[in-house]
């Protein structure tokens, strides 16, 4: 069956709700829960940490029903501090947290935990389900975002006050129990959907990241080999590097300056910027176009700080800002095969990066680095084969990543749709079954 409006609709007299279902009442938040506000025990009396009782902040919020969290504090904790103990439930919203500049977290968790000062804890009482509430939030962040968000406050933070004045208009609580009840068997399957998907992205791109190091220290595959006119299967030798092992014997081992050399990027105040077609390239690629360069195209960008182990590849002249390293001399080699050997070496700039208290990337850590280096027909064979091979690869990711997306937004719609009366799911939370109206977009 399809799931069909209600038989029968009423002005709610609120603009984010619109019509609701004519037997729904109109209900304030205040008057569904009592609300209780938590704490951090001293860190300095390390007994207050030493003990069972879950202790929920903003970190555990990542999912709507909360069993365990990271931390966990003792009893005498939660008498010695301002925390309290939450019974199981409960409805916990985050109160404090930057996240708060684009959602409302909101969890229920399964047994008694204590909460921290971030945390406001909300225990049901007059026939309401926190599971339907939970929902309700989740289904309508921007409306409750605009009406409850603390205006000009340094933190991210809710105003209670105008949580506790909202009016909600609810079903009764059989049957917020049967929307929730709906929406936990739909948005489950969505999620496990959504979560195969992305393993599959994962998958695409370990193939990826395996197809570009197979191909920059073993040459290209027999068939694509005798396509660019190179031997095909070329006799191997040691290179003399465990994490390099064999390579063709006709190519060079040497270090990474002999075959790209690269130089510190260049600081330039935001002041001194002017808007043009001169690309500003930092740590992570591109930011912004300025009126003057300070390298001359094309070269290879990566990060010094901040993003690192990414290679950007600049096709005009540029300015490389001072996080990042730029090349200043490919020593007559292919630029494209360069940027894919040094994808290769990726985790060696990680290395590096991390052998101090700030992570970053200095030159003469990586210069010397001994890599594998073709001849330069057969680099631009090489190149060629992965740019047309990468490129089908990420024509993969980006359609799984599309799929994600529209199951994300239609769970957001679902939800929305359930919790504010759109549709009615009551037939099928009791038996399951129902069809999707693909034309007009809903369940």
């Amino acid at each position: 069956m399809y799931l069909l409006p209600y038989p029968k609709y009423k002005p709610s007299g609120v603009e984010w709700l619109g019509d609701v279902p004519e037997h729904w009442e109109s209900r304030r938040f205040g008057y569904l829960f009592r609300f209780y506000s938590g704490g951090t025990p001293s860190t300095s009396e390390s007994e207050l940490w030493d003990g069972d009782l879950p202790w929920v902040s903003s970190k555990d919020m990542k999912s709507m029903v909360i069993s365990d969290t990271e931390d966990h504090i003792s009893e005498e904790a939660v008498c010695k501090s301002s925390t309290c103990k939450m019974p199981a439930n409960s409805l916990l919203m985050v109160n404090r947290s930057g996240i708060l500049r684009h959602s409302i977290p909101a969890a229920i968790i399964t047994r008694e935990m204590a909460i921290n000062q971030d945390i406001r804890g909300c225990v049901p009482v007059n026939g309401v389900d926190p599971k339907f509430i939970a929902y309700l939030i989740e289904g309508n962040q921007p409306a409750l975002l605009a009406l409850w968000r603390q205006q000009g406050a340094t933190v991210e933070s809710l105003t209670f006050e105008s949580v506790k004045t909202t009016n909600l208009h609810l079903p009764d609580l059989t049957e917020q129990q049967s929307i929730a009840a709906f929406l936990d068997r739909e948005t489950g399957r969505m999620d496990r959907l959504m979560a195969k998907k992305r393993e599959l992205i994962e998958r695409l791109k370990e193939k990826r990241t395996a197809l570009i190091s197979r191909t920059v220290t073993r040459g290209l595959p027999p068939a694509a080999a005798r396509a660019a006119g190179l031997p095909a299967n070329p006799p191997l030798k040691p290179s003399g590097l465990d994490w390099l092992g064999d390579i063709p014997k006709h190519w060079d081992v040497k270090q990474l300056k002999w075959a790209i050399k690269f130089q510190r990027g260049h600081d330039l105040p935001s002041d001194e910027r002017e808007e043009g077609s001169i690309p500003l390239v930092t740590s992570a690629g591109t930011s912004a176009f300025i009126s003057k360069a300070a390298a001359k195209g094309p070269g290879i960008v990566t990060g010094r700080y901040g993003t690192i182990g990414e290679f950007y590849l600049v096709e005009t002249d540029y300015w490389p800002l001072n996080t990042s390293l730029y090349s200043i001399e490919l020593r007559g080699n292919n630029i494209s095969f360069l940027r894919y050997m040094l994808m290769h070496l990726s985790p060696l700039f990680l290395l590096n990066a991390n052998k101090s208290a700030v992570p970053g990337v200095d030159r003469n850590d990586i210069h010397p680095t001994m890599t594998a280096v073709p001849p330069l027909p057969e680099q631009t064979a090489i190149a060629a084969h992965l740019d047309k091979e990468t490129a089908k690869l990420d024509a993969l990711v980006g359609k799984v990543e599309e799929a994600v997306e529209r199951l994300q937004e239609y769970r957001t719609a679902l939800i929305t749709a359930a919790v504010t009366g759109k549709i009615d799911v009551r037939m099928s939370s009791l038996n399951g079954n129902y069809c999707v109206d693909t034309e007009k977009g809903t369940a």
